[in-house]
């Protein structure tokens, strides 16, 4: 719980009648997230302290960040979970043992970041069931990585819980931290300094004595109406700031000189009161046994206590707290070397090795003087222990210093590669360069050196996908082709992965992955038969590739194949197989969801989308894009904007379509990814023609064109020509038809169905009509909605064109109907002015206002599926008691009372 005694609130009143709203909104059964922002000792703590005094009769818990407990992974968030444990057993089994292993509580496999972020919104809620919930996490920016992460997802996908979660947050002038940029989006309160008249108010009662007038207003000034500043630095005025203010020459930020005020307070007490001090400051959760045991090794009593408690810097209980964050940084941050090594020899000593042996040897570590292998290895079995548990960020620090203390350069150099691998696995690659240079001092062998620079490799692309990314993987995949060839094959086909990417802003790229490839040993491992394939393709052309492609298709058996995704996804596209392309993204999307596996997640969502919208079913690919917006806020990165813009292209909106397509293209230029280039082209081709403007179709699918990207090439040919044939340009529609002949060779019904349509498009009068027909069979026969729906309108439009009316508004209504039901409004639109122009009266189809919200459409279309209420949570990021809350809702407006009915009453979207 908070720990600060109670007081009076100056000036705060609009910040009081905020949380009040909060507390009210809990009580009625809603669920609200607030970060409040501020420079240190501006009262964010008070406000907390306020919100728990205010909260009954909802249940509190309390945790906080402290720097010194940063390395430890889970170790706020179990703070914070711990009171709430008695619930866990309400959970689906997959997450009680997700938080089981993540706490330490139990063995089992790792859980993934995404699985505990679901799970720790499952106990809240549960928690909440009898009572109002408030959550409270004190000095957020010293939060764990997976503790703020996690927090951060939570807030994300409260709803109807009755949780208030409110993090507190110390800003640095006016910027966000790390803590920041998780909480980005989140509703939050700053907290400023007091207005004037406040400030003086405050700094009279704390003014040792008095002070001139024009003293009083520079501080001030100089303190903007800091409190904490307001309250401490009157006690060390020195005779000059008197005369001066504070703000003498040289003097540093607000928080280093309340900091320094605080030093000052500090250095004055008595010699065993600053090591009592120093003792608690370094032991980070204010164990009182195991701080009390660590001052009795140190020849220290109870009684240097006193003088910290009557200074007011240090309250003692269980736990122990200190009155301020910066009075333990002051302490810690005052203390010399052997005085810090002291204290955490003792707190080492103090703590038990069997109970918290990560804690122990952490401590050790700091006070080791140098190299001390003992001490190293126990910090390397502490990173084991934390990889076990999902953490491998924590993991990453524990080995890096790890790696430091050990006196072998060989096992330095080991150790340092482990943590480069670690950090790397935590996706933050920004330390894996200084790690991989360490570890290249110490001998590496050949296959260390080799692994060292596919590290480094991979850091590289995750930081700079695409232009940046391939020849480094091309450079890391040669050294490794003679140790580790299944490592060299996978390193290869990353480079190809990042060479497609970069596409026209690369364009030797494949050719120089190739050229690697073909140096490096065949192998029968999925990697190594996608590797064959690309080689073909870049080679040799897609026509020499596609048996291959399908062999690569073919050999995906185990979920470890999931690894492939991304080419096997690209493998069944560019092979015109949507049957195959929904298998692998329905098989990874199975598999991410039961695993909480968020790397694999975020990739397969927008692809099962996009292979959803091509089959027809448009509104469940929204609401996958749906959910990978929320998976994108958890992984930090953005991977549904290809996806996005296709389908938006294809509803037909003009101007938020050509809004997402022009941020795909700003992000393929700035990125240097090229794909992103090419898939924005083809999807303004999309549009254009759905809304009937060939001139502009056909310029931007020429411009798309000018590079041949994997996948898209085809697409783009298809939209070519079409827009040319309607425009006026035989030759250009001839050319790309020529394409589409080499893509039927693939023999599936995509790429048949695709060059039929081409075919019937540029043909004389007397093949079209067969070749239409033939195209719409082998689209129905492969399940091609979208393509079907499009070519029973050109069909349709031909057959008008030739005066045969009657026929024509059997193909025109049937892509009518089609199109609309899914969503394609242009195409559906253009099939009406059709019908128009044959005699037929069609009445305009307007989208009315939704009887439900798109969350309760998503939650409804899951219930009338059969989903439990745990699963819908579960597949849409929200707690069960949220999807049961929502039905609720959705009962109502539908007028309908079992989830059987849902189905019949639920709108077109």
């Amino acid at each position: 719980m908070p720990h600060h005694p109670p007081r009076r609130l100056l000036g705060r009143n609009r910040e009081l009648e905020a949380l009040e709203r909060l507390l009210r909104d809990v009580r009625e059964g809603r669920s609200r997230v607030l970060v409040v922002r501020g420079e240190a000792g501006v009262g964010k703590s008070a406000l907390l302290d306020r919100l728990a005094e205010r909260a009954a009769p909802a249940r509190t818990v309390y945790a906080a960040g402290v720097e010194a407990e940063s390395d430890f992974a889970y170790s706020a968030l179990q703070r914070l979970c711990a009171p709430l444990l008695s619930h866990l057993d309400r959970l689906p089994a997959v997450q009680q043992d997700a938080l089981r292993v993540a706490f330490g509580l139990s063995a089992g496999r790792p859980p993934e970041m995404l699985l505990l972020g679901i799970a720790v919104l499952g106990l809240f809620a549960e928690a909440a069931t009898d009572s109002p919930l408030v959550c409270l996490v004190d000095d957020a920016q010293c939060l764990d990585l997976m503790s703020r992460r996690i927090l951060a997802f939570v807030g994300r996908r409260l709803d109807a819980e009755s949780v208030a979660l409110v993090f507190a947050e110390r800003t640095t002038d006016g910027e966000e931290g790390e803590a920041g940029e998780a909480f980005a989006g989140l509703p939050h309160l700053t907290l400023r300094g007091l207005a004037d008249a406040d400030a003086r108010a405050l700094l009279d009662s704390v003014l040792p004595g008095p002070v001139d007038p024009r003293v009083r207003d520079r501080i001030i000034a100089e303190t903007g109406g800091n409190p904490l500043a307001l309250m401490e630095l009157p006690r060390v005025l020195s005779p000059v700031e008197q005369a001066f203010g504070f703000a003498g020459p040289g003097a540093g930020p607000l928080t280093t000189r309340v900091e320094d005020g605080f030093r000052r307070r500090v250095d004055a007490l008595p010699a065993d009161t600053r090591a009592l001090l120093l003792v608690a400051a370094l032991e980070p959760v204010g164990d009182a046994p195991v701080l009390w045991h660590a001052l009795r090794l140190l020849g220290i009593g109870i009684e240097a206590a006193a003088p910290a408690e009557a200074a007011g810097l240090i309250t003692l209980g269980a736990p122990v707290r200190f009155r301020h964050p910066l009075v333990r940084s002051a302490v810690w941050r005052g203390a010399d070397a052997p005085a810090l090594r002291a204290a955490h020899r003792a707190l080492a000593e103090a703590t038990d090795a069997d109970r918290d042996p990560d804690r122990r040897a952490w401590h050790e570590a700091h006070a080791a003087v140098g190299p001390h292998e003992p001490v190293a290895a126990a910090l390397e079995r502490s990173a084991d222990r934390a990889l076990a548990r999902g953490g491998r960020a924590a993991a990453a620090s524990f080995l890096e210093r790890a790696a430091a203390l050990t006196p072998d350069p060989g096992e330095r150099a080991r150790r340092a590669l482990a943590a480069a691998g670690a950090h790397l696995a935590a996706a933050v690659p920004a330390r894996v360069p200084d790690l991989l240079a360490a570890a290249e001092l110490g001998p590496l062998d050949p296959l260390q050196s080799a692994h060292a620079g596919r590290l480094r490799a991979k850091a590289s692309a995750m930081t700079h996908p695409g232009l940046g990314a391939v020849q480094p993987l091309l450079d890391a995949a040669g050294p490794l082709a003679g140790l580790d060839p299944a490592a060299a094959r996978e390193t290869c086909l990353a480079a190809f992965g990042a060479a497609i990417w970069a596409g026209r802003y690369d364009a030797s790229g494949l050719r120089r992955a190739a050229e690697a490839a073909r140096l490096l040993p065949p192998g029968e491992e999925t990697a190594g038969v996608f590797l064959r394939a690309l080689m073909a393709w870049t080679s040799d052309g897609p026509v020499a590739a596609f048996p291959l492609l399908a062999r690569a298709v073919r050999s995906l058996t185990a979920e470890e194949d999931l690894a492939v995704l991304w080419p096997a996804a690209n493998a069944a596209v560019e092979l015109g197989d949507l049957r195959a392309w929904l298998d692998i993204t329905g098989r990874a999307v199975r598999f991410a969801r039961t695993t909480g596996t968020l790397s694999i997640l975020s990739t397969a969502l927008p692809y099962r989308a996009a292979s959803l919208g091509f089959a027809g079913r448009f509104d469940e690919a929204w609401d996958l894009l749906d959910e990978a917006a929320a998976v994108e806020e958890a992984a930090g990165a953005a991977t549904s904007m290809v996806s996005a813009a296709l389908l938006s292209a294809y509803r037909g909106r003009e101007r938020p379509a050509l809004e997402r397509i022009g941020a795909m293209e700003r992000e393929g230029e700035e990125r240097g990814l090229g794909r992103l280039t090419g898939m924005a082209a083809c999807a303004r081709a999309v549009l254009h023609n759905g809304l009937g403007d060939y001139p502009r179709a056909m310029e931007a699918a020429l411009r798309g064109g000018e590079y041949r990207d994997m996948v898209v090439h085809h697409w783009t040919c298809a939209e070519l020509v079409e827009a040319a044939a309607r425009a006026g340009h035989p030759d250009v529609a001839a050319r790309a038809r020529e394409r589409l002949t080499d893509w039927a060779r693939a023999g599936t019904p995509w790429a048949l169905g695709a060059s039929a349509v081409a075919d019937a498009l540029t043909s004389g009068a007397a093949r079209t009509e067969d070749r239409y027909r033939e195209a719409l069979d082998h689209f129905g026969r492969g399940g091609l909605g979208v393509f079907e729906a499009r070519t029973r309108l050109l069909l349709g439009e031909w057959l008008r064109r030739r005066g045969r009316r009657t026929e024509a508004r059997a193909e025109l209504r049937a892509a009518h109907g089609a199109a609309s039901a899914m969503g394609m409004e242009a195409y559906a639109e253009r099939a009406r002015r059709e019908l128009l122009a044959t005699g037929e009266t069609v009445r305009e189809r307007k989208p009315g206002t939704p009887v439900l919200t798109p969350q309760e459409a998503r939650i409804a279309r899951l219930a009338a599926t059969g989903h439990p209420n745990a699963e819908i949570g579960a597949q849409l990021f929200l707690s069960p008691r949220t999807v049961e809350w929502h039905l609720r809702k959705v009962f109502t407006k539908l007028g309908v009372s079992s989830r059987r009915e849902i189905e019949g009453a639920l709108p077109a979207r």
